[in-house]
């Protein structure tokens, strides 16, 4: 435990030297930086001694396992001691298992690109998509990457371009040509103005429709979250995927499910896009693959879109020209082992499913009544809780009411998620996400900090 002293020492070179993600540092002004130094379980404590319920899974959903899981550091330490590290030009006994564990999960996908990030696994995919097209066809140049409207991919210049929340976006144009957004599958705001079922499911129609303006030569990808993760918590209706995957074959367009957050059991299943018959050219993984205990992430592709890259070697550029310096990590790749193994043995994407189901029923029962909840939707255990000004227009509560509710669940101990720079007028959301170790009693405390937060507006 860190003493008083030593933490004021610390708070203070925080200030002069750390530069913090997503933080508008002015705060730190009037207010110290959170600092952690302990967790268990749910349970994390900071540098003064205080106790804090994570409903978020380390902030960004990706602690899934919870905290102080002994045999999963076990792992990286006797990795680190064996070997910590070779470049992925060559193999290492824990990313071959890995490998081949993956594969075993997603039998359809045989190969597995192995990266830090799901930036980073993103920004692959893209890559193999427009090489493997130009290699397929010379003549034809199938370059662009559809994107949907509030989907996340990531924070790299290409995976910027792929996201569909404009506020994450500016000032940093122009972005990478070639990327282009569908609407959001968000039946709570229709942007066509209909209601599911008699929609006809015309946000997913809408890929063919662009698809047909753009040229069906020119497009390579469809890249899309199979529940949109930190645009809203958004779950797309059945039968969304399947005219998605139908207009994909159609075109000949390459269909990659972002499975960064929803995948090893966030949403109940162990990957997300498994809740629908969805057969995925690529797949794309971090954060649950080691539950952050180490950097992570891989790129998994089907066998056929691999072997476009088997070439003659005395041409020099008709393979994958792409490195991750510590993708591929032996000690990382240790951690994910481990990780899986848990989630397995533990079945916990049962558990993740089941407790889900306890923590949307408990949001429903206590939060739906007030008037400035307008849905609460989820899956797994993860959870939106939207919040509006007004039921019947819908108009979205305001980021300072937002601010509020997660300062009000701060105060009482608990650490809630939202919707974060993503969309003008549409940070309205606040997401949960707590670990599969959660328990019922904690879930009562998520939800009873998130009535009184919700009580003191008024």
């Amino acid at each position: 435990m860190v003493n008083r002293e030593s933490a004021e020492d610390l708070v203070r070179l925080d200030r002069e030297h750390v530069w913090h993600h997503i933080v508008q540092h002015r705060v730190f002004e009037i207010q110290e930086p959170l600092v952690m130094v302990e967790g268990q379980g749910c349970i994390l404590k900071d540098i003064r001694g205080r106790e804090y319920l994570d409903a978020v899974s380390g902030g960004v959903w990706c602690v899934s396992l919870g905290y102080g899981q002994e045999s999963i550091a076990r792992a990286v330490y006797d990795q680190l001691r064996e070997m910590p590290y070779y470049a992925m030009t060559a193999g290492n006994v824990p990313s071959i298992l890995l490998a081949e564990k993956l594969t075993s999960l997603l039998p359809n996908l045989q190969k597995v690109f192995f990266s830090n990030s799901g930036s980073e696994a993103n920004e692959a995919a893209f890559k193999m998509t427009r090489q493997y097209f130009r290699l397929k066809y010379p003549g034809m140049d199938k370059y662009k990457i559809i994107y949907r409207e509030r989907d996340y991919h990531g924070t790299t210049m290409a995976a910027l371009s792929a996201t569909g929340q404009p506020e994450r976006k500016m000032g940093y144009e122009p972005m990478v040509p070639g990327f282009l957004g569908i609407p959001a599958a968000y039946c709570y705001r229709c942007k066509f103005g209909k209601t599911y079922p008699s929609c006809d499911l015309e946000c997913a129609r809408f890929l063919e429709k662009l698809i047909l303006a753009e040229g069906g030569d020119t497009v390579g990808a469809v890249i899309l979250e199979p529940i949109t993760a930190g645009g809203g918590v958004i779950i797309p209706p059945d039968g969304y995927y399947d005219i998605i995957q139908e207009t994909c074959r159609k075109y000949e367009v390459l269909l990659i499910m972002d499975e960064v957050v929803n995948g090893f059991g966030r949403t109940g299943k162990m990957f997300g896009h498994q809740h629908w018959n969805v057969d995925p050219d690529m797949v794309t993984l971090a954060k649950g693959i080691a539950n952050s205990y180490m950097p992570l992430s891989a790129t998994m592709v089907k066998k056929e879109i691999f072997d476009r890259f088997l070439n003659d070697p005395a041409d020099k550029l008709k393979y994958f020209r792409h490195i991750s310096t510590y993708g591929g990590n032996a000690a990382a790749c240790a951690a994910g082992l481990e990780s899986i193994r848990i989630v397995e043995e533990r079945d916990l994407c049962r558990r993740s499913a089941e407790m889900g189901g306890y923590l949307l029923e408990s949001l429903k029962e206590v939060l739906s009544s007030h008037p400035m909840v307008g849905d609460i939707r989820g899956r797994g255990l993860f959870a939106g809780i939207e919040l509006v000004e007004d039921r019947a227009t819908k108009a979205p509560a305001s980021e300072q009411v937002i601010g509020k509710v997660v300062s009000s669940a701060l105060a009482q101990g608990v650490l809630v998620g939202r919707t974060n720079r993503s969309m003008p007028n549409g940070n309205n959301i606040i997401n949960l996400a707590p670990a599969f170790v959660v328990t019922k009693d904690q879930i009562d405390r998520i939800v009873s900090a998130l009535r009184c937060a919700l009580e003191s507006l008024n």
